[in-house]
């Protein structure tokens, strides 16, 4: 099981949001990152930003969590969560 820490900013983009997608979007990491976060298919994936880093992606409806995972400190920290609408991943990261 892993720990799931939120970035500042990801408190502050989580407390933007209804009620309702703040719920749906609470359950969903509960659901897929507190077992398996660096999992990859379905609703997530792996995305690879150049000189070795990586961030992953969690889809949930029209929004997109971008987080990392500390295999070594069982920890996921959710860096942003972001409303996706018709623009490109790069767009919104």
């Amino acid at each position: 099981m892993f720990q799931v820490g939120y970035q500042p900013e990801a408190v502050a983009e989580l407390e933007g949001l209804r009620a309702f997608d703040r719920v749906r979007i609470l359950e969903a990491v509960e659901r897929h990152l507190v077992r398996d976060p660096q999992r990859i298919g379905g609703q997530r994936k792996r995305i690879e930003l150049g000189e070795g880093d990586i961030i992953y992606q969690l889809r949930v409806g029209d929004f997109r969590l971008f987080y990392d995972v500390d295999e070594r400190g069982r920890l996921v920290i959710v860096r942003h969560v972001r409303r996706k609408r018709r623009k490109t991943t790069g767009e919104i990261l």
